[in-house]
């Protein structure tokens, strides 16, 4: 069986075609245009119509090329960007118009759920109870379990693009109290949180996302071309030395670091304190930079569930957003 999923991030579509070998998605290609969403989109603001154009039209290449690989039709989410936009519906009914591909939005509590499927499927239940850290454009997602899926997930407003705009978007580089400022509300948001992780005590933490992966590099971390199956480790240390490097540079200038891409180095700052504070705050001195995250974790629960979860995904999706964000882990627990 092949499959294949599309996400919607605040920069690029990205595609991933696999084969579901044994239960396993094994990648047989993979693609992305870059869209830059959130260039185009201001925290919390709709979606502009030349912005919907081009997410049309990168998802229906997207679809075409799924099909080209001989995948059936994508299971196709979009994150943050579109989920907190005033006109999600209208961008979601637009791709489906005019591609046929049924996009939808995931709550940020079942995408931390969907992440951390991956990330515990990628370390093996050698790792043993997990916690799970991942950086987005609008959202930071925390996870904690120590079975298939998750015993606790929160989602904050924490993403590196939505700080970067509140707190930065005026001065580059931003000053030292601007900096603190920033760290001062990423500890308050955390505070409860990182009290529920250090209680857990995990025995092995991981970091998800481009973000991640980015710091990940500029602490030291193998490049990505050494390949998927090299052990990626970032110490809180580490990322504190990177937090100075990066304050002092221009967002331009950033971009010459080792790792970071020009279109994240605005918001690599912004990434590196929320990082940083968090593994302060959860007591965490070091963790692995996990490759497997929610795209993975999307293709493990088709696999597993079959494709009467997707279908109540992107029924629920075109609803209103129910009260209860995680509505799918309990029909999973039942199994």
């Amino acid at each position: 069986m092949r499959i294949s999923v599309v996400d919607v991030g605040s920069n690029t579509v990205r595609l991933v075609v696999a084969d579901a070998a044994d239960g396993v998605p094994l990648p047989v290609h993979t693609a992305k245009w870059r869209l830059r969403l959130s260039e185009q989109v201001t925290p919390g603001g709709p979606v502009p119509e030349r912005a919907v154009d081009q997410l049309v039209d990168a998802v229906a290449e997207a679809s075409r090329t799924a099909t080209r690989w001989g995948a059936a039709g994508p299971l196709a989410f979009a994150t943050a960007v579109v989920r907190n936009a005033p006109n999600r519906h209208e961008v979601l009914r637009a791709v489906r118009a005019r591609t046929g591909v049924d996009l939808c939005t995931l709550p940020g509590e079942v995408e931390a759920e969907l992440t951390f499927l991956g990330a515990r499927r990628w370390m093996g239940w050698r790792s043993g109870p997990l916690a799970l850290l991942d950086i987005g454009g609008g959202t930071f997602e925390v996870a904690f379990g120590r079975g298939r899926l998750p015993d606790f997930v929160a989602s904050l407003p924490l993403g590196a693009r939505r700080l970067t705009h509140e707190f930065f978007a005026d001065e580059d580089p931003p000053s030292p109290e601007r900096v603190r400022a920033l760290r001062r509300k990423v500890r308050h948001q955390l505070r409860d949180v990182a009290a529920r992780i250090r209680w857990e005590g995990p025995r092995t933490a991981v970091a998800t996302s481009r973000t991640f992966q980015q710091l990940g590099r500029l602490c030291g971390a193998a490049p990505g071309r050494h390949g998927p199956f090299v052990d990626r480790q970032m110490h809180r240390s580490e990322l504190r030395a990177a937090i100075t490097r990066l304050a002092a540079l221009p967002a331009a200038e950033r971009a010459h670091l080792p790792g970071i891409s020009a279109p994240r180095a605005a918001q690599s700052l912004a990434g590196a304190v929320v990082g940083h504070t968090a593994l302060k705050l959860t007591g965490i001195k070091a963790v692995t930079v996990c490759p497997w995250a929610i795209r993975e974790g999307v293709l493990l629960r088709h696999i597993e569930d079959g494709p009467s979860w997707w279908a109540e995904v992107t029924r629920r999706s075109a609803e209103a957003a129910p009260p209860d964000p995680v509505p799918l882990r309990i029909a999973a627990a039942s199994r």
